[in-house]
């Protein structure tokens, strides 16, 4: 998907209503109701697709590449309106209030963190510009970051660079995440948070991501299934319809399901690089005690140089 920051900086493609009032956020219970969306009607992009977040549920999305995922959380952030069905948020349509008070109350973190060239501060502060230095500090720790700033000579007045390129993959949307627990928005949206990373950093993010989900609606667009088997629904997506649903356990007993192939798929690539690494390892033993033995020798001779 593509970076949500530049659909936000984008033209706004669709109006607010001429009486379009703010978003009032009670719960933040996000409802799809039969929603279309196509360009052309003949083929279709999204085909009457209806689930329900209660508030503090997490639902995470499925589906190869094209197979409306994507579309959905443009349509939940209004960069285009549905064509047919409806969105609700706590029971008002979003085609019915101001696009910033919507967005105001939607959290994202994308796959493909872009981030400021300027100071670390400044892009969590980004979040929240009335933040405190306690404030930012506090969601840094919450997002596992605090500890890995304070190590940068400059600490949180590091400069990030170019599209943050000065960090690496894990710490960049760790900054995210701070930043989004920064806004403490109602909705969270999380697009492929940890698709990218190694798994002892996905796993640290993981964590983090499980704390600013904690009492919040959440949306998870995912690859990786193991970052999803907590989830309250699944739903899976095919050519822009859902054609399963359940939790992680209940899908898994269907072995014919889409979900299941696919769990057992990405299951023995995770195997196959586990045993790739172990085997790795194994050979290069031997070599790495021949070299230590090696330079040992080396250093017995040069402390007890022989006699000529």
């Amino acid at each position: 998907m593509e970076n949500m920051f530049d659909l936000l900086e984008q033209e706004l493609d669709v109006a607010d209503a001429p009486n379009a009032q703010a978003l009032i956020v009670k719960e933040g219970a996000v409802e799809f109701n039969n929603v279309c969306f196509f360009y052309n009607p003949e083929r279709p992009i999204l085909k009457n697709v209806s689930f329900k977040i209660p508030k503090g549920h997490t639902v995470a999305l499925v589906g190869e590449s094209g197979s409306g995922k994507s579309t959905i959380v443009r349509l939940l952030f209004r960069f285009y309106d549905a064509t047919e069905g409806e969105i609700l948020i706590d029971g008002q349509n979003i085609k019915s209030v101001t696009q910033a008070s919507l967005r105001q109350s939607l959290g994202v973190v994308p796959q493909d963190t872009v981030l400021f060239n300027d100071t670390i501060y400044y892009n969590i502060r980004y979040g929240r510009q009335s933040a405190d230095r306690t404030d930012i500090e506090q969601v840094a720790i919450a997002a596992d970051i605090h500890r890995c700033i304070l190590d940068f000579p400059k600490g949180y007045e590091t400069i990030v660079g170019e599209r943050g390129l000065k960090l690496s993959g894990g710490e960049k949307q760790r900054v995210a995440i701070a930043r989004n627990l920064l806004k403490n928005p109602t909705i969270m949206i999380l697009d492929e948070a940890t698709s990218a990373l190694d798994t002892t950093t996905e796993r640290n993010i993981q964590a983090s991501l499980n704390r600013i989900a904690q009492n919040r609606t959440t949306l998870i667009v995912a690859h990786r299934l193991s970052t999803i088997v907590n989830a309250n629904e699944i739903l899976v997506l095919h050519e822009g319809e859902i054609v399963e649903r359940g939790t992680h356990s209940e899908l898994l007993l269907n072995p014919k399901s889409r979900y299941a192939q696919l769990w057992r798929q990405q299951s023995e690539v995770q195997q196959q690089s586990s045993t790739f690494s172990s085997t790795s390892s194994s050979l290069l033993l031997p070599i790495i005690n021949e070299n230590t033995e090696n330079v040992s020798n080396s250093i017995n001779r040069t402390n007890h140089p022989v006699d000529v």
